[in-house]
């Protein structure tokens, strides 16, 4: 006998966006069975379903639009931040996405993939000696924004 089982179908939400970034935090809680106990239900929120696969994403996108609506990030200014990859990720996307130039600093030991993937979204990498870690990538990305005017995003202090 068969399995009569209905077939899944990969519809979407059925929505059309305009941008990338009105996808940004629209993500799922999704139901986790089979792995509490029978009286318990667990729901968690798939993050990684937003456009760059990170929950960085929502920062990214909050801190470049916190800029234009006070007047600190002004239209094709170049923004600059010191990240380990993924607020990177999504500061390089949103930036892509406005048509903001972005300057990324980080240490040199930090992931290939992650620089690899800053480029590819329009991202210039910016690499600090391994032994100065997150301090000398921060101070890099501080330095460059004094000295160019370019606009800050200060994830770390956000």
């Amino acid at each position: 006998m068969l399995n009569k089982q209905k077939i899944r179908t990969t519809a979407g939400r059925g929505r059309l966006f305009d941008s990338i970034l009105d996808t940004v935090g629209d993500t799922p809680a999704v139901r986790i069975n089979n792995l509490a106990p029978a009286h318990a239900t667990i729901y968690v929120k798939a993050e990684f379903f937003n456009p760059a696969a990170s929950v960085k994403d929502r920062l990214a996108l909050n801190i470049i639009e916190e800029g234009e609506r006070s007047g600190a990030l002004k239209p094709g200014q170049t923004v600059v931040e010191a990240t380990s990859g993924n607020t990177g990720i999504g500061l390089a996307m949103v930036c892509a996405q406005k048509g903001y130039p972005l300057v990324v600093t980080m240490a040199d030991s930090f992931s290939v993939e992650r620089r690899k993937l800053m480029r590819m979204l329009g991202a210039k990498v910016v690499l600090t000696p391994r032994a100065e870690k997150g301090f000398g990538m921060y101070k890099k990305a501080v330095e460059l924004a004094e000295a160019n005017g370019w606009f800050l995003a200060r994830q770390f202090e956000t």
